[in-house]
């Protein structure tokens, strides 16, 4: 019996977590890191990015990733603060969420494309910070269904979660 790709493609081995939530209230400011957040139709309530482009409404990196960050930028660990990403989420490839609906606890997102680094990482991780990060940036967003997330909220794919 063969499988299809695309069934392969709809397989999670487990349910991820959120495990940070970080809020970027203003331009380089120190981020806002609350237990649970509110999220409309545009990101994260209290987000500067929120209400900008529906696309990147939310930034996502997985946890797992942060240690290979820190270790290709000489550090002994990553904040995931340094990231300026909205959410931290472990045990599940985000990058196999681009192009799907996933819901992190009650709210239904759409992976939209990759999280590319920004200048800034130069800044946050030293010299070579970009280059330590790239690949490993994480994902963008849209919202489907606002709701309210809070730490230790499950993550998975929509289709998981879909009466059969």
């Amino acid at each position: 019996m063969t499988t299809t790709l695309r069934t392969l493609m709809s397989r999670y081995p487990r349910a991820g977590r959120l495990e940070w939530i970080g809020l970027r209230p203003a331009r380089h400011a120190p981020m806002e890191k609350p237990e649970s957040v509110a999220v409309d139709a545009t990101g994260l309530v209290g987000d500067r990015y929120a209400g900008r482009s529906g696309k990147r409404a939310v930034t996502l990196i997985q946890a797992e990733h942060l240690p290979v960050i820190a270790a290709l930028s000489g550090h002994p660990a990553i904040d995931p603060a340094i990231t300026r990403r909205n959410l931290v989420v472990s045990g599940i490839n985000l990058y196999a969420l681009r192009g799907e609906s996933f819901r992190v606890g009650a709210v239904c997102l759409e992976g939209t494309g990759t999280c590319d680094p920004c200048s800034f990482m130069e800044q946050s991780l030293g010299s070579g910070g970009y280059n330590a990060m790239r690949g490993h940036g994480g994902i963008i967003a849209r919202v489907v269904e606002p709701g309210r997330i809070t730490l230790g909220d499950p993550v998975v794919a929509a289709l998981e979660d879909a009466p059969s």
